[in-house]
């Protein structure tokens, strides 16, 4: 049973039919992960934490800045100003409005090194990331370790949400097989980003994962749901396991292997290479034309390069990105999801 002290926090809950004082308890009982505190991590951690759930881990690499402000919600100019790690801006927001509720913030850069400690023993693990790299680690890491996650994406005024459950529905690469190449997926900074988009797709993810968490795993969407916020239209499209899919066919976890992306620092530069795993073939010209709004771009048969001062970024033809103005390779990997798209 609910403890009566706590009871009336969640009368509202308590009374739905879906949830009752059983699923009250199992609420108060779970541990959950949500991998990014950018627009969706925000909103994903509020709920979770006014909904009872016992125990929220926070990880992201980043710090506020001004231009999250809009849509991200749990935070403030003060955390500007400080200029506070996301996770532990977040973490002291969230305390404030339920101090039942252990809160642990990590800032840290998800890697091959570090996911499968951080996702250990929890029941689930929410997508709040802004790049495929992380995605397909988690993907990875959570069908070896039959963890459920809810994938989300948002960008310009729609979105998508996808619940993965290891053995019972596709996983993440039966929807998409391969990583992106650089420039193939448009980011917020060269689109833009409607805020209530934000909000409504983490809205819809988090309900899907606190069914999860109640154990109405039959009620979930078997799926990907598609929004168009700002246009009104929505569609839910159906999704075959793929007996072939490398990680939840052949149970083959290459990212846990070796990672999407291999950084090297280069000598005698601030500057870090990032090669991707698999080579591709980019279209120079069409690249180009997507990163201009983002800065000044430079293009020849050879090379794309964008000038986002203080950062430069030089993309050649099989997708292997100079990143110039820092040394650091968890730096590296924010302004590559920020500014290429991977």
């Amino acid at each position: 049973m609910v403890d009566r002290s706590k009871s009336r926090r969640y009368q509202k809950h308590i009374l739905l039919p879906q949830i009752g004082p059983e699923g009250q308890r199992k609420l108060s009982q779970s541990s959950v992960v949500v991998i990014g505190c950018g627009g969706l991590g925000c909103t994903l951690a509020l709920y979770l934490v006014r909904s009872g759930v016992a125990r929220i881990v926070l990880v992201d690499r980043d710090c506020v800045e001004l231009d999250n402000l809009h849509r991200q919600v749990l935070f403030t100019e003060k955390d500007v100003r400080l200029g506070l790690p996301k996770a532990i801006a977040a973490a002291k927001h969230l305390q404030e409005a339920n101090s039942e509720v252990e809160i642990i913030p990590m800032v840290e850069d998800v890697t091959v090194d570090n996911i499968e400690d951080i996702i250990k023993g929890v029941d689930l693990v929410l997508d709040g990331t802004d790049n495929f790299e992380t995605r397909f680690l988690i993907n990875d890491a959570c069908y070896k370790h039959q963890i459920p996650w809810v994938y989300a994406g948002v960008v310009s005024t729609s979105g998508m949400v996808m619940p993965i459950l290891p053995g019972k529905t596709p996983c993440f690469r039966c929807f998409l097989p391969q990583p992106p190449a650089p420039g193939d997926v448009p980011t917020c900074e060269s689109v833009g980003v409607w805020g209530p988009a934000v909000g409504v797709i983490s809205s819809f993810q988090v309900s899907e994962a606190l069914k999860i968490l109640l154990g109405r795993s039959s009620e979930v969407l078997m799926g990907i749901a598609n929004f168009d916020i700002w246009s009104g239209e929505w569609e839910v499209f159906s999704l075959l396991r793929n007996p072939e899919c490398p990680t939840c066919g052949q149970k083959n976890y290459e990212f846990l292997q070796k990672g999407m992306l291999r950084m090297t620092s280069l000598c005698g530069q601030e500057a870090i290479q990032v090669s991707p795993v698999q080579k591709a073939s980019l279209d120079l010209s069409s690249l180009a034309e997507q990163l201009r709004p983002q800065g000044k771009v430079v293009f020849n048969k050879y090379v794309v390069k964008l000038e986002v001062p203080p950062y430069e970024f030089y993309v050649f033809r099989d997708g292997r990105t100079i990143i110039k103005g820092t040394s650091e390779e968890p730096k590296a990997r924010q302004l590559l999801a920020r500014y290429i798209g991977l």
